[in-house]
């Protein structure tokens, strides 16, 4: 594990160099860079050829989604995500407009290590997320399994980092060998490199090259066979900024507070 630990810290050092710099650093350490953005390319928004507007749906996190430009926008080499309230009420009812990209069907990977540098406005109803779902096709949630990279909400200075499978979140909810989600307190107001290395037998989390927690595939026939390890097959990123509501996790939004996250830079790494 001290090894371990040496090598991302490492990574992460490397990770504030220029991305050629960074990819020999990777390839040094037995990494290449596959997929990147820096956000520093023409134009307004995202590059298409690697991420999709998230789409309005009835979950928490996207039940106000919107492809109002004004909620996902490039600028100074930096990907902006905003929430803010709905100033057209005839066009579209809703009373917030969020945003969020994806890579969902675009770019999806299976094993290797993806982290991303981000920093988000604290304030009550705030919720941003960078995480991983399964590329279709795929079961549905929670047995395809979710992998929440870096979460916070309100006005907490806490990063968390979660695993959902089934097992996890129905079958074994009280019957738990091993973490499922840890937390540790950060300024999620300044910039932070969050990440995860995935592997075929473990998720080991880390925060700015520190581990965190590890998630690890069980032995067990019976956690096996209700989908404790759904992790044996392609992933897509989704980076948002949603909201909270009341009884939720997150507080209730605030309609006067214009929310932001900010993503400096994507990066996933694989083996050689």
């Amino acid at each position: 594990m001290k090894n371990k630990c040496f090598v991302l810290a490492a990574l992460s050092a490397a990770l504030l160099l220029t991305g050629s710099d960074v990819n020999a650093q990777q390839q040094k350490d037995g990494y290449q860079l596959v997929f990147h953005d820096e956000f520093d390319g023409a134009g307004s928004q995202p590059d298409a050829s690697k991420w999709r507007r998230c789409v309005r749906q009835a979950a928490t996190w996207n039940r106000f989604m919107s492809n109002d430009e004004r909620l996902v926008e490039v600028r100074n080499g930096k990907l902006l995500m905003r929430a803010m309230a709905n100033d057209d009420l005839q066009a579209d009812t809703v009373p917030m407009l969020t945003g969020g990209i994806k890579s969902l069907g675009l770019y999806s990977f299976q094993y290797g290590l993806v982290e991303a540098r981000m920093k988000t406005r604290r304030h009550d109803g705030n919720f941003p997320a960078f995480w991983l779902m399964p590329q279709p096709p795929c079961e549905d949630h929670p047995k395809g399994g979710e992998i929440d990279i870096f979460e916070t909400i309100d006005r907490q200075n806490i990063a968390y980092q979660t695993v959902h499978t089934y097992w996890t979140n129905v079958v074994g909810v009280k019957r738990q060998t091993q973490p499922k989600t840890h937390n540790v307190k950060k300024r999620v107001a300044g910039w932070h490199v969050y990440g995860v290395e995935w592997t075929p037998t473990e998720l080991r989390f880390y925060i700015d090259g520190v581990p965190t927690f590890t998630y690890r595939k069980s032995n067990a026939p019976e956690q096996l066979r209700n989908g404790q390890w759904p992790f044996d097959h392609p992933f897509y990123i989704i980076l948002n900024q949603a909201l909270g509501k009341p009884g939720g996790w997150a507080k209730p939004y605030d309609k006067d507070f214009t929310y932001e996250t900010q993503v400096d830079w994507v990066r996933v790494y694989q083996k050689k």
